[in-house]
């Protein structure tokens, strides 16, 4: 579903109080990246095993770096695929955040995000406007549709990218299947992306430090926010990005509007809301390319959704923003 500038990263800091016997740990790797998860269990059961399951069914559906899943099969052509619930749910949810967004959170994104060199595909070599004006013809959400549990394509060579929202969604499978062990508090970090409910091993909502990265390459961890039975998702332009033989700067979020890899004034934004992890997920992903103006229109008609910013001002200074009902508390 990420410059030397600031950027959000959730760090997790489990007290030394837990009791082990009743809240269980669990660590290990999924989706390119790690994830770390604590949940209370009276019956001390282990569920890394159907954790891993869980990850394979998911990774086997939408990941575009499992060369037998749906989702690849799709992508190189094939319309006879009968996807699953899952491939389902994300498509639908994508199909919603479109709209919402204007077009601006857009899984079909895919081929530009290649072309960018931040894909499973080979990059294109000199990239230039002509050659991105080619491909935005096989960019827009509204170019597919959903029939018979079968994606039609508007064009063959469209591809689908759900990585934007894919980690939040994976979190939320995690959630809803340890819910469904009747496990009322616990907390899932996947790569960054995090879903809670009930409380932590203390009996208090879950904290989650708020990192912060200097200009000189050290980082800061003196603000937290408390997550009650909510999601939280960050993106940024921050750690993945490219420099080409001239200095350009080219970043992953990729702007569905002119194809272009060029970062926004917003340089990070954390979002969280008590929707799945899936949807705070897009809507990070989705405000990376708003930039910082757009994204504060939005929130307008956004109430639910809580947000914290780190953007470029008109002089060229770093500034911070945080919606009315968000609460950040320093160390």
């Amino acid at each position: 579903m990420r410059y030397f500038f600031i950027f959000i990263i959730p760090l997790f800091i489990i007290s030394c109080k837990q009791e082990p016997e009743v809240y269980q740990k669990l660590q290990g790797n999924a989706f390119g990246t790690t994830f770390d998860i604590i949940y209370e269990d009276s019956e001390n059961r282990d569920f890394s095993k159907s954790i891993d399951s869980l990850i394979y069914v998911v990774n086997k559906s939408i990941s575009t770096y499992v060369y037998t899943s749906d989702i690849s099969k799709i992508n190189r052509g094939d319309s006879t695929i009968v996807i699953d619930e899952m491939f389902v749910e994300v498509f639908k949810k994508s199909n919603r955040i479109f709209n919402e967004t204007e077009g601006l959170f857009d899984p079909t994104v895919g081929i530009l995000v290649n072309a960018w060199g931040f894909g499973p595909e080979k990059a294109i070599e000199n990239l230039d406007s002509i050659k991105i004006n080619q491909l935005m013809k096989f960019v827009g959400f509204d170019k597919v549709k959903l029939q018979n549990r079968k994606i039609i394509k508007g064009d063959p060579k469209i591809y689908f990218d759900f990585n934007a929202i894919g980690k939040g969604y994976g979190v939320d499978v995690i959630g809803r299947f340890i819910e469904s062990k009747n496990c009322a508090n616990y907390r899932i970090e996947l790569g960054g992306e995090i879903r809670t409910k009930g409380v932590d091993p203390n009996g208090k909502f879950w904290r989650i430090w708020l990192e912060e990265p200097n200009t000189d390459g050290t980082r800061t961890i003196n603000k937290y926010v408390l997550l009650e039975n909510e999601s939280m998702a960050s993106s940024g332009n921050y750690r993945k990005f490219k420099i080409d033989a001239n200095g350009n700067k080219y970043v992953h979020t990729i702007n569905t509007k002119t194809g272009m890899a060029i970062e926004s004034t917003l340089l990070a934004a954390t979002v969280i809301s008590k929707v799945d992890c899936a949807d705070v997920d897009g809507y990070a992903t989705a405000f990376m390319a708003m930039g910082f103006e757009k994204t504060i229109e939005f929130l307008k008609l956004q109430p639910e959704l809580k947000v914290y910013l780190i953007y470029v001002n008109k002089s060229g200074e770093i500034e911070t923003y945080k919606t009315k009902g968000l609460l950040i508390t320093d160390r």
